[in-house]
């Protein structure tokens, strides 16, 4: 009835098989459950959206250390058996439980400060063999979690933990709430460290509401590891480090949408859901664009507001979430952005074309079109940078509003231009772009089209280019500037 608790003990035994859930070798016993893996080991409704808290009373050898999501309530010896109890008040997804254990960990305890109140810190639990090397990770994890504290809010949860497994152990990492696991020398990838710790904020303390909107998770670590690049090393580094994420989705690209609905019902296989070039990479490489478009002020006001939502903290976010907290803090109708780099495939193919024309002694106009050539979709509006360079050596920058296929820009100048350069600073990364100079005119009667690369008029050698609808002969006639009729061409 309506108030009442029931309660139901239920038996669950994990038989001695391999699963890929539960794992047992070499003097480890851990657990690794995403995306639908937690039911192997324990009984679940096994999705992202199903949070519920966490206790654990694990019985080991006196010689293991077992660690778990929360904080440690109590820790009992009886004879040769060691029993712990961990306890999580907050609420996680079934694929973030975790538990790690060793007869071979070692504890390198710290304590981080919260900056909301300096006095008051939690500690961080760093479980490790005797042999590692955890520079990486001792001198970064207190930096990095200020870093993540001012950007995205303080820390959340009760501890900071982390725990290197042994070869069975088949991810870099996995963000298990409070209790990050990593491969073995994982603690001196601090990219890596940088990623996992993220999720704390971008999966964990708001976690992805269905699996279609995984890139919530998985694209935001990616970028927010890279954002430590650009804390540690600077914008120079973040820039580069971005680029090669976007390189390795331009070149492994499978074709679907960051948005994919169909796997709110049906989950893909693991190797499609986390899909390096997607998930992660074209995910992180939207957000740096997004950061473009928005400017960094706005943009980081953006994050900061989804991930410090309380209708969304401990809780779950699908992409429309984030979507209209875009749009509410900058204010702005975002749709054009997020239908085409998230609800969509793919990524522009632009084939731009300028021309320069001297119109006196001291002034000179650059024309410039801007194209796109890919079919799905078939246009990505985006605010362009063109930098024009000059004869005397200097250039200057100018952005553009790119609203349609195939549209015009003049500009007028009082020096001499010699070059145009499209998108010279790798603001959109998730482009292929050829700009050449002079205009392309076409114009297309009965299925055919004709392209004019320039110049023109000319005097010994043109450019001529032309696409026909269906297989058949050509003829295209030339004339002089008296109106002749040249030889035609065939």
């Amino acid at each position: 009835l309506p108030g009442e608790t029931v309660e139901a003990g239920i038996w669950y035994r994990h038989k001695n098989v391999t699963d890929n859930g539960f794992y047992v070798s070499s003097g480890y016993v851990f657990t690794d459950s995403p995306p639908e893996g937690a039911r192997k080991w324990m009984p679940c409704w096994d999705r992202p959206s199903d949070k519920a808290t966490w206790e654990l009373h694990a019985r080991v050898p006196v010689n293991v250390r077992l660690v778990s999501a929360g904080i440690l309530a109590d820790s009992t010896v009886s004879g040769d058996t060691l029993t712990y109890h961990w306890v999580s008040t907050d609420p996680m997804a079934t694929y973030l439980v975790p538990i790690s254990a060793s007869v071979y960990f070692r504890i390198h305890t710290k304590y981080w400060k919260k900056l909301s109140d300096p006095t008051d810190s939690i500690p961080v639990l760093i479980y490790h063999r005797d042999s590692e090397n955890l520079a990486g990770i001792d001198s970064t994890i207190l930096p990095m979690t200020d870093f993540y504290s001012q950007k995205f809010g303080d820390y959340p949860f009760e501890k900071i933990g982390f725990a290197t497994l042994n070869g069975s152990f088949p991810w870099g990492g996995m963000e298990n709430q409070t209790m990050v696991n990593l491969m073995p020398g994982g603690y001196s990838d601090v990219n890596l460290v940088a990623h996992e710790h993220s999720h704390q904020w971008f999966g964990d303390l708001v976690t992805c509401g269905t699996w279609a909107d995984i890139w919530l998770n998985e694209g935001f670590a990616t970028y927010c590891q890279n954002l430590w690049v650009e804390a540690s090393k600077g914008y120079e580094a973040y820039k580069n480090s971005m680029i090669t994420v976007a390189n390795y989705y331009l070149s492994h690209n499978p074709g679907w949408p960051l948005y994919h609905p169909e796997w709110a019902v049906t989950t893909p296989n693991p190797n499609t859901l986390y899909n390096t070039a997607v998930t992660y990479n074209k995910g992180a490489a939207v957000l740096y664009q997004l950061r473009y478009v928005l400017g960094d002020s706005l943009f980081f006001r953006v994050l900061k507001e989804y991930v410090t939502d309380v209708r969304l903290q401990f809780g779950n976010a699908v992409t429309a979430d984030f979507v209209e907290t875009a749009g509410r803090v900058s204010g702005q109708d975002l749709s054009w952005f997020f239908d085409n780099w998230v609800y969509s495939p793919n990524h522009p193919v632009y084939q731009n074309t300028y021309e320069i024309d001297t119109l006196g002694l001291t002034e000179w106009k650059v024309s410039v079109i801007l194209g796109q050539t890919q079919t799905s979709p078939e246009f990505f509006p985006m605010p362009v940078e063109l930098k024009v360079s000059f004869a005397d050596n200097s250039d200057t920058l100018l952005r553009v509003r790119h609203e349609s296929n195939n549209q015009i820009f003049g500009f007028h100048f009082a020096r001499q231009p010699v070059k145009v350069i499209f998108d010279p600073d790798r603001r959109i990364l998730l482009k292929k772009e050829t700009t050449v100079y002079g205009i392309r005119t076409q114009e297309s009667i009965s299925g055919y089209s004709l392209f004019h690369e320039g110049p023109n008029p000319f005097r010994n050698s043109t450019t001529l280019g032309y696409v026909v609808a269906k297989e058949g002969k050509v003829l295209i006639t030339v004339t002089d500037a008296t109106g002749a009729v040249a030889s035609p061409l065939r």
